[in-house]
């Protein structure tokens, strides 16, 4: 019997409402002024005079008061005494003087000796944020490396840091450094490439927008994550599916083609009121697969149908606006609103 027919008798029984098919349209931003600005700090930490290092970095400090606390004090966390039992300028010392930390920062140089290839991407995305978010200022971009610490974060008044060593493409041999590291595995590193670098950019700052899921079902996990996707689809909104998503366009394709049957998956299995995490958390977080599906899903699939019931509800709701979502937290009321059905 095949995964379709399987479950197609529980569509039957619990879904009735009419199919939605969200049409967004684009505003014009071409008058709306958001100037890209790129602070390369990882170029002025390994610009530091060694021989006077205290003062150099004292004064690269200075320089990035925000970001400068966030990635000492956290990510490198070098004022640590159980990190750094010498010091801090002993362990800034050491770690730019360390071969391989050499080589990672050598490399990011090589592949991105200025980031003017990605700023129209950049600049177009922060004018939909002006448009959608005129309270909030445009987003600084800072560059760091981390030794594979951190891919992006928000961090001052809501600027962006951006940590190159995590785009440097999906042949750079990241599992070589530490193969039993599943953060390196290829499912996750295939997106580690420029492409993907102003839509994970912009993650960050979409969560800070919508804040913390309120409540710990699938279905508030699903909403929530679906709210960011639409989210970030308005922020981008010409960037393709498959790079929002992090998957190949086989298997967006497979997500499109199977939306009905997905959903009825959940509802047969009784998963969206499940306070479970370990039950669903391959549905909602980075997985190759997901969990008694075919071989040919990806993980997160209850994130993709959680953005079409987004989609769904926002069609219902013409007098929305985008950034409305990040006020309406009840899922409950999303999914009853959306009168979700998905495609068959």
């Amino acid at each position: 019997m095949s995964w379709k027919w399987a479950v197609g008798i529980v569509v039957v029984l619990f879904l009735s409402s009419c199919r939605n098919d969200r049409v967004i349209e684009v505003p014009n931003v071409d008058q709306i002024e958001a100037p890209v600005e790129v602070r390369r700090f990882e170029q002025d930490l390994f610009a530091l005079d060694t021989n006077q290092l205290a003062q150099s970095l004292a004064e690269l400090k200075t320089a990035y008061p925000d970001f400068s606390e966030v990635f000492f004090n956290y990510i490198l966390r070098s004022t640590d005494p159980q990190v750094a039992p010498e010091g801090e300028v002993a362990y800034i010392r050491g770690f730019l003087k360390h071969p391989a930390i050499r080589y990672l920062y050598d490399t990011t140089q090589v592949v991105y000796p200025t980031l003017d290839d990605l700023q129209p991407e950049f600049e177009q995305a922060f004018k939909f944020f002006k448009y959608y978010f005129p309270d909030y200022p445009t987003p600084k971009i800072t560059t760091f490396i981390s030794e594979y610490t951190m891919a992006a974060f928000l961090y001052g008044e809501g600027d962006l840091g951006i940590g190159l060593d995590f785009f440097l493409g999906s042949d750079y041999p990241y599992a070589q450094y530490n193969p039993n590291n599943p953060n390196f595995s290829a499912y996750l590193t295939r997106s580690f490439d420029r492409r993907h670098m102003v839509s994970k950019a912009l993650q960050p700052l979409i969560q800070d927008l919508l804040g913390a899921p309120q409540g710990n079902r699938l279905l508030d996990i699903m909403i929530y994550n679906g709210k960011q996707l639409y989210l970030e689809k308005a922020l981008l909104p010409y960037t393709p599916d498959s790079i929002l998503l992090e998957l190949p366009q086989t298997q967006v394709n497979w997500l499109y083609d199977n939306e009905l049957e997905m959903w009825a998956h959940f509802l047969k299995e009784q998963l969206l009121y499940s306070t479970d995490y370990s039950e669903f958390r391959k549905l909602v977080d980075y997985s190759p697969s997901s969990p008694n599906m075919p071989p040919e899903a990806p993980g997160r699939t209850a994130n993709f149908v959680g953005w079409k019931i987004v989609e769904a509800f926002m069609q219902r709701h013409p007098e929305l606006a985008p950034q409305d979502l990040t006020t309406l937290m009840d899922a409950q009321y999303i999914l009853e609103q959306s009168r979700y059905k998905p495609r068959e």
